[in-house]
């Protein structure tokens, strides 16, 4: 009900959509921290208004991702279920219908638009991304960790233009950079002390400006190898926001929008918010008061909030959500007045916008080959998310990685590597099983899209179960399960303090205890190598030697079964005790 009138709202009488909308205490329909709302009844003469179109985490997601996207069960509201989503031809043809039902519109984006990116995108370098968005009339985007995946340079290049320094030039077309502007206010080059990129844009509408503020979040660092961040200081996100309001002030600004690639945890559906948490709600609570509009990321998660009386918004992922977000500013003051927003999902009967088609196809004839060539059969989907993760933080493509890692170093010639260990980060998306079972280079890639290298490392005991441990984060005890390999087997409870979850003696290696001071030869990937993702202990064993990438192991892995289709395995490497008893 709350939904359909939120759509309505544009076409009622002003007086009779207010009346409606208060009457219903709708939450998607906020009025800003900064004042009441305007009267109605003059709202044409005094106020102007503004549709912000948002999306965030496309990750060069040019075709709908086949994990389409987990929504409510419309005839059982406890259960989820999977539709199909997303796309760049459809999303075009959205972002155009909305645009067209206000000339005053910006189309923005809250980070990590590529990176971990589908073959079709990464094979080039996401040059076919930073295109497809140029098409679609993206203005401006924060810069999410992935954009510094490739280090700076990469970065301005795709923001400038130019061919790849080491592939050089091969696209369809010269690439001549991002139609759009990156904005990184947090993103400080700690030899000129200067931000990498822009800090701020402002816009105006019917001469009314508005300031948009982007920028990532300041644990970057620790998701990104350090040859990516080299040289640049992630500074604290509130902290920068506040900077600059004043600066922004100055300029005539009374209405400041962030986009920051930061997020946090819903409960609820992909446009509720009856709670949420994770670092955006702290962000939100310390802005300063000129901040009416959080558009957000990194989490993967959709949510329409509102936090400390703003407008909080976040799209899911892959292009699956648009955030359609309506603005009414005060033309005398300036000031945001009202906010409501509505998570529209990128439905596949959505008509696809033919530029967007030609420039997929022309990347598409050369990237063909190399994306549909069959490594080998799937009994059933290796999936992510859903009824295929268990309540211990396993997932059965996760073991599927990490069993092939360890395939691929366990022979003596190859090392001798006795378990694996990678981390779901680095998992990006299922592998999904289709009609005719077969598995796809373009498959694999698309769940290891990094080709982090494989390294075997010597971990004592002791070691290994530090790095466990780390498996929960900072204060807000955010989990990040690592996916092990066959033979490993623990328990956990969360109902231990942090840094003793693991249960005692449960810590087994082939049904054999593993000793605190004992020798174990372990396979990382090169980004846990270095104490990515906030495992620093991964970073202090002993190398013993280096192997294929991770993605060449996993089609060694599929070619290893030949005829025989890959089949999930148990979900019982990694059990969670709680409330006295198992839940696995």
């Amino acid at each position: 009900m709350i939904a359909r009138l939120s759509r309505l709202l544009p076409v009622l009488p002003a007086t009779l959509g207010a009346v409606l909308l208060a009457a219903c205490g709708s939450m998607s329909s906020v009025p800003s921290a900064q004042g009441p709302a305007t009267d109605a009844s003059s709202a044409s003469r005094s106020s102007v208004s503004v549709k912000v179109l948002a999306i965030n985490d496309f990750h060069g997601n040019l075709l709908p991702s086949p994990g389409g996207i987990r929504i409510k069960d419309p005839s059982q509201s406890d259960k989820l279920i999977t539709i199909q989503a997303g796309g760049a031809e459809r999303l075009a043809t959205m972002v155009e219908q909305l645009k067209a039902k206000n000339p005053n519109h910006v189309f923005v984006a809250a980070g990590d638009l590529v990176g971990a990116s589908p073959l079709l995108s990464a094979l080039f370098h996401d040059e076919p991304t930073i295109e497809s968005l140029g098409l679609m009339g993206l203005d401006l985007s924060a810069v999410g960790n992935h954009e510094f995946d490739q280090g700076l340079p990469e970065l301005l290049r795709k923001q400038q233009g130019g061919c790849h320094p080491k592939d050089g030039c091969k696209g369809p077309t010269p690439f001549t950079g991002a139609k759009y502007q990156y904005l990184a206010a947090s993103t400080v080059d700690t030899a000129t002390g200067k931000t990498v990129l822009p800090a701020y844009s402002i816009k105006r509408f019917d001469g009314v400006p508005v300031g948009f503020i982007g920028l990532t979040l300041k644990g970057t660092p620790e998701l990104v190898s350090p040859s990516g961040v080299r040289g640049l200081s992630f500074q604290d996100e509130a902290e920068t926001v506040n900077r600059l309001v004043p600066e922004l002030v100055r300029q005539g600004v009374q209405t400041v929008v962030v986009l920051i690639h930061e997020g946090g945890v819903p409960v609820g559906g992909y446009n509720e918010c009856p709670g949420i948490s994770g670092p955006i709600v702290d962000i939100v609570k310390k802005l300063d008061p000129h901040v009416g509009l959080v558009v957000s990321g990194h989490t993967h998660r959709a949510y329409n909030c509102r936090i400390d009386g703003r407008l909080v918004t976040s799209g899911d992922k892959y292009g699956t959500l648009i955030s359609e977000i309506d603005l009414t500013l005060d033309r005398a003051t300036g000031r945001l007045t009202e906010a409501r927003a509505d998570n529209l999902i990128v439905r596949p009967e959505t008509a696809k916008d033919p530029r967007q088609t030609a420039l997929i196809a022309s990347y598409q004839t050369l990237a063909g080959p190399l994306i549909d060539r069959p490594v080998g059969f799937l009994a059933r989907t290796l999936s992510k998310e859903g009824d295929d993760r268990n309540a211990g933080g396993g997932s059965t493509v996760g073991q599927a990685v990490a069993d092939s890692m360890l395939a691929a170093m366990r022979a003596p010639q190859a090392g001798g590597a006795q378990l694996a260990v990678t981390n779901i980060g680095g998992v990006r998306t299922s592998i999904v099983r289709r009609p005719d079972g077969v598995v796809t280079f373009g498959d694999l890639f698309a769940a290891l899209p990094f080709s982090n290298t494989l390294v075997l490392m010597e971990y004592t005991g002791a070691q290994l179960q530090q790095a466990l441990e780390e498996q929960w984060q900072d204060k807000d005890d955010r989990f990040m399960p690592l996916q092990v390999s066959q033979g490993l087997r623990y328990e956990w409870d969360k109902r231990r303090p942090q840094g003793q979850r693991i249960v005692p003696g449960s810590l087994t290696l082939n049904g054999q205890p593993i000793l605190p001071q004992q020798r174990l030869r372990v396979v990382v990937n090169s980004f846990l190598q270095s104490g990515g993702d906030g495992f620093p202990t991964l970073s202090k064993g002993q190398q013993v030697l280096v192997g294929p990438d991770d993605v060449q192991a996993l089609e060694a892995y599929f070619k290893s079964h030949g005829s025989t289709p890959v089949a999930p395995t148990a979900l019982d490497r990694v059990v969670r005790v709680d409330r006295g008893g198992r839940e696995d």
